[in-house]
C-alpha cells in the first residue's frame, strides 16, 4: 500500500471514529435530559391542594440531580427567601390539565411582595396569546369584595374574567411564582392558601 493510500485509510478511520463518538455523546445527553424531565422522584416536594413545590429548589441542600433537573426545566431557582415556585398539572377533580379545556383559577393573593400565575405548554414554552395575556400577577389582578382574584385559561374567552389563551390540544402546566414570600411561608410552604383550579363546562 502506498503512503498516500495508507494516510487516506487512516483519515477515514479517524473520521468514522469521531462521528461515532459525537453520536454517542449526543445520544447520552438526550437520554439524560429525558430522564431529568421525567424524574420528579429526585426532588422532595410539598403538595398543597393540586399545587406542589420543590423544597430544595434554591437551597444549599440541593444535590446534583436536583440542580440538573431545575436547569433542564428552565426554573430560575433563587434562594427561597427570594422566590418560591408552585406547579400544578391537574385540576381540583384530579384530572390532567389540557389546553382544549377551559378552567377557572381563583384564590386570595399569596403572602409575598409580588406573585404571578402563568400557563405553559408541556414543553414549558408559553402558549401563543393574541391578546398578549401570558400571566396574571399582583399588578394586573383585580380583587373582588372578599379580596379574591380569578382568571380563566382555555381556548375560549370567559366574559368578565382575565383570560390566558391556551390554543391547541396539549397538556398544561400552571406555575405560581412568589417573589420575596413571607418568612412564615418560606418556613412552611404547606401553609399556602392554594388557588383552586376548576374545569368549566366540556372540553372543546
Amino acid at each position: 500500500m502506498s503512503t498516500a493510500n495508507h494516510w487516506s485509510v487512516r483519515a477515514k478511520r479517524i473520521a468514522i471514529g469521531a462521528l461515532l463518538y459525537v453520536g454517542a455523546v449526543l445520544i447520552g445527553m438526550g437520554s439524560a435530559v429525558a430522564v431529568l424531565k421525567k424524574a420528579p422522584w429526585l426532588n422532595p416536594s410539598v403538595e398543597v391542594g393540586v399545587w406542589h413545590t420543590n423544597l430544595q429548589a434554591g437551597s444549599q441542600d440541593a444535590g446534583m440531580y436536583t440542580r440538573a433537573t431545575i436547569a433542564v426545566n428552565a426554573l430560575l431557582a433563587l434562594g427561597r427567601d427570594e422566590t418560591m415556585y408552585f406547579v400544578a398539572t391537574r385540576d381540583d377533580a384530579g384530572h390532567a390539565l389540557r389546553s382544549q379545556c377551559n378552567y377557572r383559577i381563583s384564590g386570595v393573593p399569596p403572602q409575598a411582595r409580588w406573585w404571578s400565575i402563568t400557563a405553559y405548554a408541556e414543553d414549558l414554552f408559553l402558549f401563543d396569546a393574541p391578546n398578549a395575556h401570558y400571566s396574571l400577577n399582583g399588578s394586573t389582578a383585580k380583587l373582588d369584595a372578599s379580596g379574591a382574584f380569578a382568571l380563566t385559561i382555555g381556548p375560549n374567552e370567559q366574559m368578565g374574567t382575565y383570560w390566558l389563551p391556551t390554543p391547541g390540544q396539549r397538556p398544561v402546566v400552571l406555575t405560581l411564582r412568589l417573589y420575596n414570600p413571607d418568612p412564615a411561608l418560606q418556613a412552611a410552604p404547606q401553609s399556602l392558601t392554594a388557588p383552586s383550579v376548576q374545569k368549566i363546562g366540556d372540553c372543546a
